[in-house]
């Protein structure tokens, strides 16, 4: 976390994590938030510990920032669980090596790209060809039909696009108390 003030006396916190140590006390490291404000020679924090987020039934129908903080205006998450960005993958021992077809609910879906069930959807297509209506279709089916909790992961300017889906899916249904419940 590096601390300081700006040149018009504005507090500054930005949340970085260390990619590679440099040496004499440098490292390289990625900005999580904005970076206004920041210059050389500010006071910088060492947590000592990876960056973590909430996890448990509670983060069910929120939206976080990529630290973890919510960002939908409801409130504090009501969770002390949570768990580093980075770990390491399931033992092999737990996943289910059963090829089998995940069903989608969507006939077209189904019958042209079949999907691999535990695998990953994404969806390409240009402006208005559908591409919120589909992923709001697929996430209720898997929610009613498997029992499944769907993640939509927004990065840069799709963030947009997230907040647009997520608040399609308060208005139709999809996200209520029962789904997240």
């Amino acid at each position: 976390v590096v601390k300081g003030r700006d040149t018009v006396g504005q507090q500054i916190n930005v949340t970085c994590e260390v990619q590679q140590l440099l040496g004499n006390n440098r490292v390289r490291a990625v900005a999580m938030s904005a970076t206004d404000g920041l210059m050389r020679g500010m006071e910088v924090i060492d947590t000592g510990a990876p960056l973590s987020v909430p996890v448990g039934g509670a983060t069910l129908g929120r939206i976080f920032n990529v630290l973890g903080e919510p960002v939908d205006n409801l409130g504090p998450v009501d969770t002390r669980t949570t768990s580093p960005i980075h770990r390491s993958a399931p033992a092999f021992i737990q996943l289910d090596t059963k090829l089998s077809i995940f069903e989608t609910g969507i006939k077209v879906v189904d019958l042209l790209p079949p999907y691999r069930r535990g695998g990953k959807i994404g969806l390409f297509g240009g402006a208005g060809v559908g591409k919120t209506v589909l992923i709001m279709e697929l996430i209720n089916n898997i929610a009613k039909a498997h029992g499944g909790v769907s993640v939509f992961g927004g990065v840069g300017e799709r963030t947009r696009e997230g907040n647009d889906l997520y608040m399609e899916m308060k208005e139709s249904g999809v996200i209520n108390e029962q789904n997240i419940a």
